[in-house]
């Protein structure tokens, strides 16, 4: 059985269109189906029209807002199939390439990944997506190359490991690394967006870059005690090179570099703030993991079991 889970935001232009060709898709492969909406506190008609879908169609509502990859721990908290499928609600993956998905499962694979082709994004989010990527494939040391999109297969078994680890981080494609060496990337065919904005802005690419350091690495750690005992080493150098000016050129050499000490004193001040900074992130995150507050919460369950639309 498949089980498609589809994170919605405000998705109210999309969501028609998405579900009549998803359904089409689905209805032309030999296997049983169900597809999880999950409203992740839509302010627009979403969660209305979702309600009103036919098929073998199961809506999670969501209390609130909790992010995309929190939305869709809910969604894979209700599956029943053993091949589960992400996507996006905004037709950017387009539900004509699911087969190419299940034809992997069917040659063993656990975990799916996705490459998209001709991205129809913008620079912006090309350029920022490329630095994610880099960045992520250091931290997991898994050799993936689109770690940002969302259509990807999991088989049941990594998505329980999933959902039975006890850490607070959501970000979905690099903790199933964890759970699995048997992992293929294909590509995909990738289309812009129907209607409606994107749901990412600058600020949310940003704490997503900051969530997956501090998650998964200690990297930012060790730049901080390198970089901390370079800065030492360097300072021990420059103070040498004052005292021996101070020596050989007088009193009057010494003052004229006061404006260069306080530079140093500005980047050496900038540089503890920034320590600050990291180390706050972390601690922020042990007490997060400490609350153990729930990753999501679930506000109801509508359920429509019509095979036909």
């Amino acid at each position: 059985m498949i089980s498609i889970v589809i994170p919605v935001y405000n998705e109210e232009e999309n969501i028609t269109s998405l579900h009549k060709r998803l359904f089409k898709v689905l209805n032309s492969q030999n296997e049983g189906y169900e597809i999880i909406y999950v409203d992740d506190g839509s302010k627009d008609n979403s969660l209305n029209i979702l309600k009103n879908l036919k098929g073998n169609v199961k809506v999670v509502e969501l209390a609130r807002n909790y992010g995309q990859h929190a939305a869709i721990f809910a969604g894979f908290s209700m599956v029943s199939g053993d091949k589960v499928i992400t996507m996006d609600a905004d037709l950017q993956n387009p539900p004509e390439e699911i087969p190419k998905i299940l034809e992997k499962f069917n040659e063993g694979y656990d975990v799916i990944a996705t490459v998209r082709q001709q991205r129809k994004d913008s620079i912006f989010r090309k350029f920022s997506s490329h630095l994610n990527n880099y960045i992520t494939k250091k931290i997991t040391k898994v050799d993936l190359n689109d770690w940002g999109c969302m259509l990807r297969g999991y088989r049941k078994k990594i998505v329980e490991r999933m959902l039975n680890n006890d850490e607070k981080t959501v970000f979905i494609p690099a903790i199933a690394t964890y759970y699995t060496k048997n992992i293929i990337e294909i590509p995909i065919e990738h289309s812009q967006r129907q209607a409606g904005k994107s749901k990412y802005s600058l600020i949310k690419l940003v704490n997503l870059m900051f969530d997956l350091m501090t998650s998964f690495s200690n990297l930012p750690l060790e730049i901080l005690l390198y970089g901390g005992i370079a800065t030492a080493a360097f300072g021990i150098l420059l103070g040498i090179v004052l005292a021996l000016g101070r020596i050989f050129y007088g009193v009057e050499w010494a003052l004229g570099g006061v404006f260069s000490l306080f530079s140093v004193l500005f980047v050496l001040i900038g540089a503890q703030f920034f320590a600050f900074g990291i180390l706050g992130e972390y601690i922020g995150r042990i007490y997060k993991q400490v609350k153990n507050r729930p990753v999501f919460v679930i506000e109801n369950i509508y359920e429509s079991k019509e095979d036909k639309q």
